[in-house]
């Protein structure tokens, strides 16, 4: 009986990769926003289904975010959904590592989502600047329509991302590959969102101009965010 007495245990006992990824709690944040989130879609649900139909017409045509914009109710709530969808825009963020720069790479789980969070509220701050400083004198209907059709998109695009990701955490796909797909469909949304932002300010502004806007406002913003995720 002695030779099972005593001996060595030769697996590791500290969990690696997937593994350890299960075995770490969720956050108390993350559970935090998730119940936060569910409870304003509750509230909002009713004034979302109002605003899908304009919705899709944004995205079909340029006119639609003029008609959007021209309702008092229709662009109040279209702001207010745009607000609640940061929430899963930045779980999202948080869970698939979309944007990682190294100073998060020791962060804990809260840590990190704060982090995250700071970040995108640098970046929104940013692009409130530009808007600011850049917006003409007089004549800025049209101004004002193309930035707020970045709410639209934004609601848009979150509501892909969460369809994405929800189909294939389902299935079981690799984080890695659930990362590429969104990547793909950000850069999707984001160059229609351009193409939309372009044809509204030229109806107003020449060529150059139109160009020159959207370098400022939503090239030169969202570049930003790319650098830092990979210089930082």
């Amino acid at each position: 009986m002695q030779a099972f007495r005593t001996g060595d245990i030769l697996l590791d006992t500290v969990p690696s990769g997937a593994d350890a990824v299960t075995a770490s709690a969720v956050p108390l944040s993350v559970s935090i926003l998730v119940v936060l989130f569910v409870l304003l879609m509750i509230v909002q649900m009713r004034s979302f289904v109002h605003l899908l139909p304009y919705l899709m017409d944004s995205l079909l045509r340029a006119r639609g975010s003029a008609a959007l914009e021209g309702s008092v109710r229709v662009s109040r709530e279209r702001n207010e959904i745009a607000a609640v969808m940061l929430l899963p825009m930045l779980l999202l963020v948080f869970r698939y590592r979309l944007y990682n720069p190294d100073f998060l790479a020791g962060a804990g789980g809260d840590l990190r989502l704060g982090l995250i969070a700071a970040s995108l509220a640098g970046y929104l701050l940013l692009r409130l600047v530009l808007y600011v400083a850049l917006k003409p004198r007089r004549r800025y209907e049209n101004y004002q329509t193309a930035h707020h059709a970045t709410y639209t998109f934004f609601i848009l695009l979150v509501l892909l991302l969460l369809v994405t990701a929800g189909v294939m955490f389902v299935s079981k796909a690799p984080d890695a590959l659930v990362r590429l797909v969104l990547y793909a469909e950000i850069i999707v949304v984001y160059a229609v969102l351009l193409v939309r932002r372009a044809q509204i300010l030229s109806l107003s502004c020449n060529h150059l101009r139109t160009f020159l806007y959207l370098c400022g406002l939503e090239i030169a913003p969202s570049a930003a965010l790319v650098v830092s995720a990979v210089l930082l």
